[in-house]
């Protein structure tokens, strides 16, 4: 098989079944394990597909968006996704005042936030407003604005971002849609990439959570420079060579544990 026949079938299958490990491209192809590293390389300077630390992935489309009728509370969650929650709620200390991300990671954080130390959580989600509201160890303060008609019901107009450039954090919890060494984050509208930035000016400590698919992909909008956040959590799947060039632009970079069953 010539090698371009390989890769429109490695491509077929990352089509049909979601991903491919390059184990699977060594068994099928009867190539070495540096031929099928080298393969995933090529088709994702070409764009298309995403590597995972193990083989990879579709690519998704630049202007991708969560479907508007996941419910939080039912959702499916992922062992990477409760990794790096867990992870990013370690970072929340006594008396301190954080912006949490509207995100499902913020949704997802809420099983492990700390429920015995006092602090002030300032969200822009109604969904996670909502689940807060019995919590006798914090105060809540939730961002004005035009309610997304979505899952997570976040609010990130020209009200919002006013809200949140009158208040300052000890410490901010973001995720976004893209988080890339060169372009920096990025997410998917002009409106969350302006609100975004109008809380990292105004945050101390910044640290970033990003699964995996993440890492190395550049949504729509531009958010911020790489630079910007003191730490990134992402989990065991990401690109160690991205990894790289991201601490190389001086981000901590934490991998949190996948968790033993």
């Amino acid at each position: 098989m010539f090698i371009e026949e390989r890769h429109q079938a490695i491509l077929k299958t990352i089509g049909e079944k979601g991903r491919i490990t390059t184990e699977d491209i060594q068994k099928e192809y009867d190539v070495s394990v540096d031929s099928a590293r080298r393969d995933l390389r090529i088709l994702e300077e070409k764009g298309l597909l995403k590597r995972t630390h193990g083989g990879a992935i579709p690519i998704q489309q630049v202007g991708f968006m969560p479907p508007r009728d996941r419910n939080m509370r039912d959702m499916d969650i992922w062992d990477n996704y409760a990794a790096i929650a867990k992870k990013g709620a370690e970072f929340v200390r006594k008396d301190d005042i954080v912006y949490l991300t509207s995100g499902s990671l913020g949704f997802i954080m809420l099983k492990y936030l700390p429920r015995d130390i006092p602090d002030t959580l300032v969200v822009n989600s109604v969904a996670i407003a909502d689940e807060l509201k019995f919590w006798d160890n914090i105060t809540v303060y939730v961002t004005g604005g035009k309610m997304r008609m979505h899952s997570t019901a976040s609010l990130v107009d020209s009200f919002a971002t006013a809200f949140v450039q009158n208040m300052h954090f000890d410490l901010c919890l973001m995720t976004g849609a893209g988080y890339d060494a060169a372009f920096g984050l990025s997410n998917g509208t002009e409106e969350t990439a302006t609100f975004q930035r109008a809380v990292i000016k105004n945050a101390r400590r910044k640290v970033l959570m990003m699964p995996n698919p993440k890492i190395g992909f550049k949504a729509f909008i531009k958010v911020c420079e790489t630079n910007v956040f003191d730490a990134l959590i992402t989990d065991w799947e990401a690109v160690e060579d991205e990894l790289g060039k991201i601490e190389e632009c001086g981000v901590r970079v934490i991998v949190a544990e996948r968790e033993q069953s």
